[in-house]
């Protein structure tokens, strides 16, 4: 049976009593849930600052967490600082080069440059032969390339017989009238001279005859036929003797000189053809070595297109620029030694060979020594380059020997 404790607290309120348990072997009596509570509830509670600054010894001996802010910081200092240390640096550096920096020594910098030649067949004909190959080095005179001349040459010969047969015209008419010809002339002279002096007696018969018999013996008609047989007798003798002068004066200048001019037109077109068949094959101009093979046998050309494309290897420049204040300091034929990236060590001999007359600004492919752009004049320099190491567009060094400046 269970017992209530009508017994209250002071509290007011009534405490409520559980059962007891049982006891039973191997069972322990659990004490009740609430005594606990009530307890804690009688402890004194701390007070809220005296648990900050409670702090347990492993919490305070382990390093606390830097912020992000705090990084930031300490990343942008040490990169100021490494920027502080580097502008220190360029300008010891720069005030270092100043010092050991010659006055009578100009350095400039450019590129090699050198002269380009494009190379095409006078003629529109097909290409028969290419004889040489990019990279080689051809000489002048040396033939590179050959056109098909089939049918340049048939017209060649059919020019080259014109030529003779006018020529012969011409050589005859400067010799004149052969004697042989004279000879014929002077016998027409005498034929017609004969036939005349026979019509004319027969005329001078019948006109006498007509005169004895009264015109009985002849008719007049008779005596009008031998009087026309008379006069053709003597014009054929005129003709006969005009034909011999002709013949002994020979011809005349008008006619020479007009088969000299037709002699000199079939002589044009005969050397035209001929150089035809000489442009048929391309020579080289000048020595140097074959950049570009552009065309192949068997292709079309025409005197618009290149087949080859030549750079000559003498001569060969330094293609730089100069500041104004330096311009006065130097002149042609200057001495200067010119050298490379790609040869260390090795320094070519070379001159001033040309120096602008007008200025232009700092062309961008150039460096300088000067942090601004300004106003510069360009200069060639000439280099003797003997087993061809310098190659076009190769960045190079110049250095030329200035004359000191005079003390003011």
């Amino acid at each position: 049976m269970e017992q209530e404790n009508e017994s209250q607290p002071a509290g007011g309120k009534a405490a409520i009593v559980t059962p007891e348990a049982p006891n039973r072997p191997g069972l322990l009596a659990s004490p009740s849930p609430k005594a606990p509570a009530a307890q804690e509830s009688k402890a004194p509670q701390p007070a809220p600052a005296d648990k900050a600054t409670q702090v347990p010894k492993a919490a305070a001996a382990a390093p606390q967490p830097v912020s992000s802010n705090g990084k930031k910081i300490a990343v942008g200092v040490g990169v100021a600082a490494v920027l502080v240390a580097l502008a220190i640096g360029i300008l010891l550096g720069r005030h270092w080069g100043a010092a050991k920096k010659d006055p009578n020594q100009l350095i400039l910098f450019g590129n090699v440059d050198l002269r380009q030649v494009e190379l095409a067949f006078n003629n529109s004909e097909r290409i028969a032969q290419v004889l040489v190959e990019e990279g080689d080095k051809v000489t002048r005179g040396q033939v590179l390339a050959r056109l098909d001349t089939g049918r340049l040459i048939p017209t060649e010969a059919e020019a080259q017989a014109e030529v003779e047969a006018q020529r012969a015209v011409v050589e005859r008419l400067h010799h004149g009238s052969r004697p042989e010809e004279i000879a014929q002339a002077r016998a027409n002279v005498a034929l017609a001279l004969a036939d005349q002096v026979n019509a004319e007696q027969q005329w001078k018969r019948l006109d006498s005859l007509a005169g004895l018999t009264a015109g009985r013996a002849v008719s007049q008609e008779d005596i009008d036929s031998a009087k026309a047989a008379l006069d053709t007798a003597r014009a054929r003798l005129e003709v006969a003797q005009k034909g011999l002068d002709l013949s002994v004066i020979g011809p005349r200048q008008e006619d020479v000189a007009q088969a000299e001019a037709l002699l000199r037109a079939d002589q044009a077109k005969l050397d035209f053809l001929r150089r035809q068949l000489a442009d048929a094959e391309l020579f080289s101009p000048v020595d140097a070595v074959i950049r570009s093979r552009l065309l192949e046998p068997g292709e079309m050309i025409s005197p618009q297109r290149p087949v080859f494309n030549l750079a000559i290897a003498n001569p060969k420049w330094i293609r730089t620029y100069v500041s104004e204040p330096d311009l006065g300091r130097i002149h042609t034929g200057m001495k200067a030694s010119v050298s490379s990236d790609s040869f260390p060590g090795m320094a070519l001999d070379g001159w001033v060979g040309f120096i602008s007359d007008v200025a232009e600004f700092t062309p961008k492919a150039v460096q300088t020594e000067q942090l601004r752009p300004g106003l510069v004049y360009e200069i060639r320099v000439f280099v003797n380059d003997p087993h061809d190491d310098m190659r076009l567009g190769m960045p190079a060094t110049v250095h030329i020997e200035l004359s000191p400046v005079a003390p003011n």
